[in-house]
């Protein structure tokens, strides 16, 4: 029986000019799982994305291993980017709880509201639809666990994550955007891969930080 692990990226610099930097926490973040993961035995591939913050989560475990990361950017996050920034320009879509001093928690009444347009299907001609989307993450998983044998690692992102478990889960997309806010940074997902097919058996496993001290525990 084959296993993938999927592991989310450290924290990212929120609020920075460039996100897609791991923040001072995310780089501790990727050091402690890096460390758990180097554990194991097994561990035949380590799979990322091509984003920063999803490469520099990975070094620590590859210099751990020993080995190099095979690329597939359908590991790459949604462009959450450019699904805020098209609910910003138009001020008369902002939500309500947007409206507030707290910057954290109004960036995440944006994202909200911008998810459920995405989802709904409301977005830009050239931008990825949320079907097409799901579809890309569905299709890097199947390939992956074609033949495997022993554990790949894939370092990726939430809401990758959240599209593989609402799979698994038969879930609707509004399940998918549930999930997608409470997946923690370089938390670990477990499939496993059989006779029967891939099988989610464990989500959003963080039990590394816990020792750590609880400001480790962060989900943006």
């Amino acid at each position: 029986m084959a296993t993938i692990l999927l592991v989310r990226h450290g924290q990212a610099s929120f609020g920075a000019a460039d996100y897609d930097v791991l923040s001072e926490t995310g780089q501790r973040q990727a050091a402690i799982v890096a460390e758990r993961l180097a554990m194991l035995t097994d561990v035949r591939q380590v799979v990322r994305g091509a984003l920063v913050r999803q490469r520099d989560t990975a070094a620590p475990l590859l210099e751990r291993l020993g080995t190099a990361a095979v690329e597939d950017a359908r590991f790459d996050e949604y462009d959450h980017v450019e699904l805020v920034r098209q609910v910003l320009d138009d001020p008369a879509q902002l939500p309500a709880e947007a409206r507030q001093d707290d910057p954290r928690r109004a960036f995440q009444a944006v994202l909200e509201h911008a998810l459920a347009r995405w989802i709904a299907g409301d977005h830009g001609a050239d931008q990825e639809s949320f079907a097409a989307f799901r579809a890309r993450v569905r299709g890097a998983v199947v390939d992956l666990a074609d033949g495997l044998s022993g554990t790949a690692v894939v370092v990726t992102s939430g809401g990758v994550i959240s599209a593989v478990c609402a799979d698994a889960l038969g879930l609707e997309p509004r399940g998918w955007a549930r999930l997608n806010t409470v997946i923690v940074n370089s938390s670990i997902t477990k499939l496993v891969v059989g006779r029967r097919g891939t099988t989610l058996v464990s989500v959003n496993d963080h039990a590394h930080l816990e020792p750590h001290g609880r400001e480790l525990l962060t989900y943006r």
